[in-house]
């Protein structure tokens, strides 16, 4: 059974999309994003009184998670497909009697002006926006304008996306030239049944009135749900932050499937200024002979110590790894600018995102060592290598 597309193009057809869901059949598609994944964020900009608006519904569960969960109720789903539409309203029509399907165009939507607080679009502008041609373009910002246009100023577009570079650089330069708050939430994954390698993000674009003169730009990101937003200087930072983010989840994804023939480097921020706070180092021994307790271990640099030989070069990194005696090693730098509470404070900040390098093989639940030799560490003592 034939689904993909024979073009890109095909994405904005309604022809394709009622082959598309009837071929198909009643299971759910979902681009991406389980709903589990996606609540930590939902929960933050929809409101149970919001009137909410999702755009290219398709049979997505998402509408009717959000409401048998009693995060809002007052839902308007819309999509291009007319066969799509009436499955939907098939299968909740008697269980959601407040929450509707309408086949509509979103390009030329029948809402008054300011009808939602909310618009919700999982994966439809990454399926509009497969190019940078002018049509492409040009359908996209009609797209946004009627996004604008049945928004009341506060309100809300919620944009699930894999933030591919043409896509996010499209939304963030129009909403924010459009004086519009922008703001990036990464993901957080459930982990072994990730579908893509890459992380899904949540733009939060929220509607002020423009000022007209005016070229400020409010723009942010966050990491995880919990995080306090980190402000952005400009939207070309905030493409890089999203740039380096969807690197790591690359990084991690390479690493946790085979050993490494060089050595890996790269920095962890603080969530507050964004300045590099403590510098990685991922390093194999294919001499080591694996075995249940030397697979992995995590090694702590004495503040002040990781210019040494040992320490600051791929060769002493190499020697290290051979006396300590374990297959895959991560030496970790501190910064001297940087204030640390002790090792014990450093393991609690580190045990999360070091997992995440961990090697092919590691058991389920093991625990990983953090070594170190002398010297001072934030202010504590260390653990004898």
């Amino acid at each position: 059974m034939e689904l993909l597309p024979r073009s890109p193009g095909e994405f904005g057809s309604a022809r394709y999309w009622d082959r598309f869901f009837r071929q198909r059949g009643q299971r759910p598609f979902e681009w991406y994003g389980a709903f589990s994944e996606l609540c930590p964020v939902l929960l933050k900009y929809v409101r149970p009184r919001d009137k909410v608006l999702v755009i290219g519904c398709g049979n997505s569960e998402l509408s009717e998670q959000m409401y048998d969960t009693g995060m809002c109720e007052d839902i308007v789903n819309i999509d291009i497909s007319d066969a799509v539409i009436r499955q939907m309203q098939e299968r909740s029509a008697s269980k959601r009697p407040k929450m509707s399907y309408l086949q509509m165009d979103m390009l030329h939507m029948d809402f008054p002006d300011a009808h939602f607080q909310v618009a919700l679009d999982k994966g439809t502008l990454d399926a509009i926006l497969t190019d940078d041609e002018e049509v492409t373009l040009s359908k996209v910002d009609r797209m946004f304008a009627e996004i604008s246009r049945v928004l009341q100023v506060g309100g809300r577009y919620l944009c699930v996306s894999l933030a591919q570079a043409h896509v996010l650089k499209k939304a963030v330069e129009y909403f924010s030239q459009e004086g519009w708050v922008v703001r990036v939430h990464e993901v957080a994954t459930s982990g072994d049944k990730q579908q893509f390698v890459l992380p899904v993000f949540v733009y939060v674009m929220t509607k002020f009135r423009k000022i007209p003169g005016s070229a400020l730009q409010i723009l942010e990101i966050c990491s995880e749900e919990q995080d306090k937003p980190l402000r952005l200087e400009s939207a070309e930072r905030l493409m890089e932050a999203v740039k380096d983010r969807q690197h790591y989840a690359l990084l991690c994804s390479q690493l946790s499937k085979a050993p490494c023939g060089e050595q890996l480097s790269l920095d962890l921020c603080d969530k507050a200024s964004g300045r590099p706070r403590y510098t990685l180092h991922v390093v194999d021994s294919p001499a080591v002979k694996p075995s249940r307790d030397n697979r992995f271990a995590i090694f702590i640099i004495p503040q002040g110590r990781e210019t040494e030989w040992l320490f600051g070069t791929e060769e002493g990194r190499r020697q290290l790894v051979a006396s300590a005696g374990f297959g895959r090693l991560v030496t970790v730098a501190l910064h001297r600018e940087q204030h640390y509470e002790g090792m014990a404070s450093i393991q609690a900040e580190l045990s999360g995102k070091v997992m995440e390098l961990a090697p092919p093989g590691l058991p389920a639940r093991q625990q990983v060592p953090f070594l170190s030799v002398g010297g001072d560490i934030g202010g504590a003592d260390s653990m004898a290598l």
